[in-house]
């Protein structure tokens, strides 16, 4: 018999955490998260998204196995921004059974019409981060980059049979970075900033409150209104996602473009691939997984760049090339092989351009959903 539970207990919080190490099994490309960071996914104590709005998560269960599960949620102040009652959904795993899909779909349904949404999109990220957000329909042939999302092709299917309609597809990004950068680059990026008078520097961890106020303007104007996703984020998240990006960042490779005058105009966010790291660990930091973190860091060859951003007056002077060369020119530094930058809003022209400008190829899509109820 096939039912569906509302995640209320910590056995329960354990079954909806441990789920895809049985799914994925004999899957060489899956990337077992750190169950730790999942744990505190599912709790509003350490996730600020599920402070903002009415969420549930689901079991599925067939003959008293866990088969699947998804978790929803509103985020009011996205809401009042885009004017629409919307509801999300995330991290929807199943076993290869539609039955199974449709009855964590109907609960999650259920539960955001009943809290006011006419409107469900997803996957999206569980804690309004870069984390999980589209469903991954093209460029299964490797493990996923950092924070990215992974799941079988048959997901697509599940979804679209539900009546799932695509909202907007999020691409990846490859760069080879044993190759020269594009010579139209170099020489563009050298121009531009002696007509545009801006210059690029890395981050100084000394300086972090002057630094994240700096990225509280770039996002405040470099987040256009009609995204219907993204809202630019306070400062005070902008503090909290600093904090968490401390232990594992390499100042070296953030990059503030500055105009004359001082004002910041541009960010660009890359961290080491630690899905390399992440692939040993099998989940657990503890006991062991701290000192093979340690030991495997520095090996890291692969370079994810998760946000790119210019402010609009400065859009088409240069500024976003300049940060791929000065990231590009640092990762190579470091030793790296290759990079990804994910995921690119299919609709984004300027930033899309500019990443096939800087030597980019398209290798992942993944798809973001609506569904009107």
């Amino acid at each position: 018999m096939l039912k569906v539970i509302p995640v209320t207990t910590a056995r329960d919080r354990r079954a909806f955490v441990n789920l895809p190490w049985r799914l994925y099994r004999d899957d060489p490309n899956w990337v077992p998260p750190l169950k730790m960071d999942m744990r505190n996914t599912l709790s509003p104590k350490h996730n600020a998204l599920l402070r903002l709005g009415p969420w549930c998560f689901f079991l599925a269960l067939k003959d008293g196995e866990v088969v699947g599960r998804i978790g929803c949620g509103m985020d009011k102040r996205l809401d009042a921004a885009k004017g629409i009652d919307m509801g999300y959904i995330t991290l929807f795993e199943s076993i290869r059974d539609y039955e199974v899909a449709k009855a964590l779909f109907d609960a999650a349904v259920d539960f955001l019409r009943r809290h006011g949404a006419v409107l469900v999109t997803g996957p999206q990220s569980p804690s309004n981060g870069d984390d999980y957000r589209g469903l991954l329909i093209e460029g299964f042939d490797g493990p996923p980059a950092l924070l990215n999302s992974y799941n079988p092709p048959w997901y697509q299917e599940f979804f679209e049979k539900y009546g799932f309609e695509k909202q907007f597809d999020r691409l990846g990004f490859w760069f080879d970075l044993t190759k020269p950068m594009p010579e139209k680059l170099e020489r563009g990026v050298a121009i531009a900033q002696r007509r545009y008078k801006f210059t690029v520097r890395p981050v100084s961890l000394k300086h972090l409150e002057r630094e994240v106020h700096a990225i509280k303007h770039i996002t405040d104007h470099s987040t256009p209104e009609d995204w219907p996703d993204m809202i630019s984020p306070s400062l005070e998240e902008i503090r909290a996602e600093v904090k968490k990006l401390i232990p594992i960042v390499k100042p070296e490779l953030v990059f503030i473009a500055e105009a004359q005058d001082g004002e910041p105009i541009g960010l660009a966010i890359t961290l080491p691939d630690y899905n390399y790291v992440l692939r040993r660990l099998n989940g657990k930091l503890f006991p062991l997984g701290w000192l093979k973190f340690l030991l495997l860091k520095n090996k890291i060859r692969i370079g994810r760049l998760f946000a790119l951003m210019v402010v609009e007056s400065y859009h088409r002077k240069g500024v976003s090339a300049a940060l791929y060369k000065y990231t590009f020119d640092a990762a190579r530094r470091l030793g790296f092989t290759g990079g990804d930058a994910s995921s690119i809003h299919e609709f984004n022209v300027r930033i899309y351009n500019d990443a096939l400008g800087a030597g980019g190829k398209v290798y992942r899509r993944f798809r973001v959903y609506q569904l009107k109820i």
